[in-house]
């Protein structure tokens, strides 16, 4: 392996440690890794490297909460029951941030950023989803992903990761192509509201005569922002909370909710393959954020948890996606206590 190879897969490493930061949790607590010896509390003990930032998220821990409303087109009914995505509107609390733990890393520093929303339409029509800037996983089952993990772990005694290491995981691993294409040729944009926000995961529609259909998502913004205009002021480190909160002021942000449906060729449970792009797409509504969150700490308190999912739609057997309910609830628990005893 050259030097020379392994320098050109560097810029790799951030994303993908994020990424192997925010579903590294997941997957440990549903016991895929040493399942008689680790649990979910040890893993975040693991986590936050004995310094946890008290009330506040294991992942995503700097973020900014927003309200407003899904106007679904009904374009999705035929598929599912839901009435999320009948024709009408639906209220929703939803969360911009970053990919980290630490609720004051500077928010141009991390290679990914996400959007998590809540949808209540009442008695079992409520929908969670957390979306992400990376379109698919790099890896697709457990054991790969362990092996992801010690390949980005940094050396002790310099603190640094091997590049050599990496490059060989990723030579080892062929199925990470897809992934490194998109991380290589990624370049965030200036704002969280010019960001493309994807599922990942796949889901099943169920319509009312109970035929599936699956499915991913994308929240795909209507706008195109190239600078952040904080980029170079002494209030860099807060870049997209001040933009995104400047941008809601001024009229709603949008984004357009499209659904990809997938064929008999393509696999549910595989994160790591991008659907074609002939796939035919439905655009079931608009998101539609129009304010700041009356009540932060409402938002703070949700658990964005992806199969808490509405009548009309069910989880995929995508063992990433559904090792993730034990962790949030692990993260959800350790804070909600922290808060309680003063945590802030």
């Amino acid at each position: 392996m050259s030097a020379a190879y392994a320098k050109r897969i560097l810029p790799l490493v951030i994303i993908a440690a994020v990424i192997a930061a925010l579903i590294a949790l997941f997957l440990y607590a549903a016991g895929f890794f040493g399942r008689s010896h680790v649990t979910a509390q040890q893993f975040v003990d693991f986590q936050e490297g004995g310094s946890p930032h008290a009330g506040f998220r294991r992942a995503h821990a700097k973020g900014v909460c927003v309200e407003g409303d899904f106007v679904a087109s009904g374009a999705l009914s035929e598929y599912t029951r839901s009435a999320i995505f009948a024709e009408g509107s639906t209220p929703f609390i939803g969360r911009f941030s970053i990919g980290t733990g630490n609720p004051s890393a500077p928010d141009l520093s991390s290679g990914v950023r996400s959007l998590a929303l809540t949808f209540d339409a009442g008695a079992n029509e409520q929908w969670r989803t957390a979306m992400n800037t990376p379109p698919v996983m790099a890896v697709a089952t457990p054991d790969a992903f362990f092996a992801q993990l010690n390949a980005l772990m940094p050396d002790p005694e310099t603190g640094e990761r091997d590049p050599q290491r990496i490059a060989e995981f990723f030579a080892a691993h062929p199925e990470t192509q897809t992934f490194r294409e998109w991380s290589a040729g990624y370049t965030p944009t200036g704002s969280y509201a010019s960001e493309q926000y994807n599922s990942i995961n796949a889901f099943y529609l169920i319509n009312r005569n109970g035929d599936r259909q699956a499915v991913r998502w994308a929240a795909v913004p209507r706008v195109q922002i190239d600078e952040n205009p904080y980029a170079d002021t002494d209030q860099a480190d807060n870049a997209l909370g001040l933009d995104i909160a400047e941008r809601i002021e001024e009229g709603p942000v949008v984004y357009d909710l499209v659904f990809t449906l997938a064929t008999d060729e393509d696999d549910p449970n595989n994160p790591t393959v991008a659907w074609p792009d002939s796939r035919e797409q439905v655009t079931a509504g608009q998101i539609v954020i129009q304010r700041l969150a009356s009540d932060d700490a409402q938002c703070n308190s949700l658990n964005f948890d992806p199969l808490v999912l509405p009548r009309g739609m069910q989880a995929s057997e995508d063992p990433i996606l559904r090792a993730r309910s034990a962790a949030y609830a692990e993260s959800y628990r350790r804070r909600a206590r922290e808060t309680w005893l003063g945590g802030e």
